[in-house]
């Protein structure tokens, strides 16, 4: 199976409505008047973060992809929880968690800690608490919407490559995400849907307007930031970007900074069109494992 195979095996068993169809990056628990968003991620090494990378920047990004699966949902965080394989420099693990926390002030709230053989893995799973009622899903673009980006695309790409060729270059993107919560608690309350960008913008619009059910998204590649003109292609397929993705009233007033791309129209044949052409994932629009 590949990952969306998977996970399609996977709905059969999720069946509380907490899980929202395992459609969205995040569980929504309503809890004694509460209401909970909880998500989880792992981190493979050499396939996540670089192989010999710096083990205090796998612990930031390890809390901040986490994070900012809260910020899609205008969640504030209450904690994490983590698992860490031990290895080399695991000193420098704890230094880089010490200051994603105090950065974020997440609370550690517990974890696990294994050791094996073969490649590492971590794990971490965010606990917030809804900002916003009803909570921010994938699906909920409507007809007429337009389609909004925060930040610039192909930072990411650019900071990997920097890393792994060892050049004078920022490699800030890609090392340390920095997760939107304040930008997402600000735009729950107005937006239709929202996602973070994890594995490419083509991509996750894709898994957009399908989550979304009977609407095209139509997106302007001009119109689209990116950080290396020149590779605009590869900037909205590359992925681990952590920016915002939403979709909101044509007229509404947006308070964070982000860019138009395109509009939510009806779904004709196919969810995703660039430029005038239907896209589907077989055209490599992303990341998939």
């Amino acid at each position: 199976m590949n990952e969306a195979d998977f996970i399609t095996a996977l709905r059969g068993l999720a069946s509380n409505p907490a899980a929202r169809g395992l459609e969205d990056d995040a569980a929504v628990i309503e809890l004694s008047g509460e209401t909970l968003v909880l998500t989880h991620d792992t981190m493979v090494d050499g396939v996540h973060v670089l192989e010999g990378q710096d083990p205090a920047d796998i612990a930031w990004k390890l809390v901040a992809v986490n994070l900012s699966d809260l910020a899609a949902k205008g969640a504030e965080p209450v904690g994490v929880l983590l698992s860490h394989m031990l290895g080399t420099d695991d000193h420098r693990f704890v230094t880089g968690l010490g200051e994603v926390l105090e950065d974020y002030n997440v609370p550690l709230l517990g974890g696990d800690t294994v050791r094996g053989e073969g490649p590492r893995v971590w794990g971490c799973t965010a606990i917030g608490r809804a900002t916003h009622t009803p909570v921010p899903s994938r699906g909920g673009a409507k007809v007429g919407d337009a389609i909004y980006v925060s930040g610039t695309l192909g930072a990411a790409m650019l900071g990997f490559e920097a890393l792994r060729d060892g050049v004078e270059a920022d490699s800030t993107p890609y090392r340390r995400p920095a997760p939107l919560l304040e930008e997402g608690r600000l735009l729950a309350p107005h937006v239709s849907a929202m996602m973070d960008i994890s594995d490419g913008l083509l991509l996750d619009c894709w898994r957009m307007a399908t989550a979304s059910e009977f609407v095209a998204f139509e997106l302007e590649s001009a119109a689209i930031p990116v950080a290396d003109e020149a590779r605009r292609g590869e900037c909205i397929r590359w992925g681990d970007d952590y920016q915002l993705l939403f979709t909101a009233p044509e007229n509404t007033k947006l308070s964070v900074a982000a860019t138009r791309i395109g509009t939510v129209t009806n779904a004709d044949f196919a969810p995703l069109w660039l430029d005038g052409e239907v896209l589907t994932p077989e055209h490599g629009l992303g990341y998939q494992h």
